[in-house]
């Protein structure tokens, strides 16, 4: 059993690696300040209350618990605020994370499984993405995660840090059992935007942007469900406590989706058409985003299981249904 600080525990992924790492016999010790993650998610594991920016503490945690490694949720993580407020998005994302390196550094911890994003590699030169592609993200949040990573490497060249980078295409869905699912104030996903329209929760369903050079003009992206990025996460903390290598890896599937074909797989789960809204595309947001995920198959043998689109919107319908008593 290893104790492991999950930073940003209480959020949307990192609640549900806490599930995989306490299934797997792990200890997952919860650190959040809950900005945005939520305290009812918190059911594995001990919980402890607290800022990246609070090295003391982070240090204080690592000593009390003996943690053996980190897995690093915490992050600001919205595209079109990053591109209002970038200040944010250095501070949180990268000062932060810098905190978090120099307490492991000072404690001795030396395993690090990093949760980035594939807004490191901006708009494609080519599709599907694999791990060599160049980074020149068109975004502040997507550029404070390729900052992280060089972090890592320069830790690990240095200090020998080892650590990985876990490249999310888009997460979605919610625990199958309907114990945590996602929820986000303000919500800016697409599946649970939609799900909340079919449930009569907003007016309408803004799709922004209709004139992307895809097939029916709106934005392609590769859904992951949320379940299986936390066994790569899992995964990726046994690869490195085997003595694995440090690197980067793609979270997908390979396959994309458009919003349209999102909005029809909400609108056939819920049996009814969705009121619709055309806007204008969100800034920062490249056409088409697919992973090759390839690499990760082979270093994690992590191949994606519950990622199907229809099971992704049931599953997140489910929660929805059970979340709000419909």
């Amino acid at each position: 059993m290893t104790a492991v600080l999950v930073a940003g525990g209480a959020g949307y992924v990192g609640s549900h690696a806490c599930k995989a790492l306490a299934a797997a016999g792990h200890r997952p010790i919860v650190y959040d300040n809950l900005s945005t993650g939520h305290r009812a998610a918190v059911r594995w594991g001990d919980f402890v209350e607290g800022d990246l920016c609070d090295g003391e503490t982070l240090r204080a945690v690592m000593r009390q618990y003996k943690i053996g490694a980190v897995m690093h949720f915490a992050a600001s993580a919205n595209v079109g605020e990053s591109m209002r407020d970038p200040a944010l998005y250095f501070r949180n994302n990268v000062a932060n994370t810098l905190t978090l390196l120099t307490a492991m550094q000072e404690e001795g911890v030396k395993a690090i499984v990093f949760s980035s994003t594939c807004a490191c590699y901006g708009t494609p030169l080519r599709l599907p993405l694999d791990e060599t592609h160049g980074h020149d993200p068109v975004s502040p949040y997507g550029e404070s995660k390729a900052m992280v990573e060089r972090m890592l490497r320069w830790f690990g060249e240095i200090h020998g840090l080892r650590w990985l980078a876990l490249r999310y295409f888009n997460a979605a869905g919610a625990d199958p059992d309907g114990e945590i699912g996602e929820d986000h104030a303000p919500e800016t996903h697409l599946i649970p935007l939609a799900i909340m329209t079919a449930m009569g929760r907003r007016p309408g369903l803004d799709i922004l942007g209709t004139d992307y050079p895809t097939p029916d003009g709106t934005a392609i992206r590769d859904y992951v469900h949320v379940s299986d990025l936390a066994q790569a996460h899992l995964r990726g903390l046994d690869h490195l406590l085997d003595g694995g290598a440090s690197m980067a890896l793609n979270l997908g599937t390979g396959r994309g989706h458009s919003v349209r074909e999102v909005v029809a797989a909400v609108e056939a789960q819920a049996g009814a058409s969705l009121p619709i809204r055309l806007a204008d595309r969100r800034p920062g947001d490249p056409p088409i985003l697919v992973a090759d995920p390839r690499r990760s198959a082979e270093v994690l043998q992590w191949r994606p299981q519950m990622s199907e689109l229809a099971g992704i919107v049931e599953t997140a319908w489910n929660w929805h249904i059970r979340r709000h008593n419909v």
